[in-house]
């Protein structure tokens, strides 16, 4: 069989790469942005084959460690592991080599964090898994201009975005993390031999720069967007016994206002639907 040693274990590479490079599955990335494993079990097996690609971010990873990350990668699933690096060279470059040798797939790191720390994330995963993506974050897609100026750089989003986008390809790294709204200016000044993934797929409530779900998702400027906390929330509530007891008490007050629809007549409190059903069957008895 042939595969990759991930965590000491041999994965097929047709769990791997099971699915075909133009399928639209790819390019989803499911945010596991939960504090627990047993919620982060929960979307995975709520989501089964419709993704292939799950983010591990700051709070699930602080909450579980590495072991989370072992757990997720062990049956084939990519992961993305979006901890967003930046520190001097070194201990970026030490931090990247271990999350190698999890089996990540893709991982994040500050694109303002210059070149040499940059070149040394890139250098560090191409020693212990070639294949290993290593994303340059541009700009967060909550900040806007006025957080830009509050940081010192006095200059617009989409400026710094292309500032950064550059300063991370030219380093070594084999895509970036931008808003979908940089995405085209991105591509028509840097080219497409790349990877961008956009984060913030969602209805724009703490992102200043978020887009909602729609056409960007098959938007081949694109190479990934991750859908975050919305996805997580589609699965119905379950709700309280109140709010049960409540709904069967309304039920059967509609369905005993059908049944008294007579009385309510004679009070003079009958609907329209009801005068109308009256006539339809005094009509079908010949009545006038």
């Amino acid at each position: 069989m042939r595969g990759r040693l991930i965590n000491d274990r041999l994965i097929d590479d047709r769990l791997i790469h099971a699915r075909p490079i133009n399928d639209a599955r790819q390019h989803l990335i499911v945010a596991l942005d939960v504090s627990s494993a047993v919620a982060a079990r929960k979307i995975v097996a709520a989501v089964g084959d419709s993704a292939s690609t799950y983010k591990v971010g700051m709070q699930l990873y602080t909450a579980e460690g590495p072991q989370i990350v072992r757990e997720l990668v062990a049956p084939g699933r990519r992961i993305f592991l979006d901890l967003k690096y930046h520190d001097i060279p070194t201990t970026v470059a030490s931090a990247v080599r271990e999350a190698a040798k999890l089996g990540v797939s893709m991982l994040t790191v500050h694109a303002s964090g210059g070149s040499k720390m940059l070149r040394a994330a890139v250098g560090a995963a191409a020693i212990v898994n070639p294949e290993l993506m290593v994303l340059g974050v541009t700009v967060l897609t909550s900040m806007d201009e006025n957080d830009l100026e509050e940081t010192g750089a006095r200059r617009k989003v989409l400026d710094q975005v292309l500032r950064l986008a550059e300063l991370a390809i030219r380093s070594g790294c084999q895509g970036i993390v931008t808003s979908a709204r940089e995405t085209a200016h991105v591509r028509s000044r840097l080219g497409h031999k790349f990877a961008i993934v956009n984060p913030g797929i969602r209805p724009p409530r703490n992102r200043s720069r978020a887009k909602p779900p729609g056409p960007q998702v098959r938007d081949r400027k694109s190479r990934n967007q991750a859908c975050g906390r919305r996805s997580r929330r589609s699965e119905p509530r379950r709700h309280s016994r109140r709010g049960n007891r409540r709904r069967r008490n309304a039920h059967r007050s509609r369905k005993t206002d059908y049944r008294s629809s007579e009385s309510r007549r004679r009070s003079g409190k009958n609907s329209a639907g009801d005068e109308r059903r009256r006539r339809r069957a005094l009509k079908f008895r010949g009545g006038d």
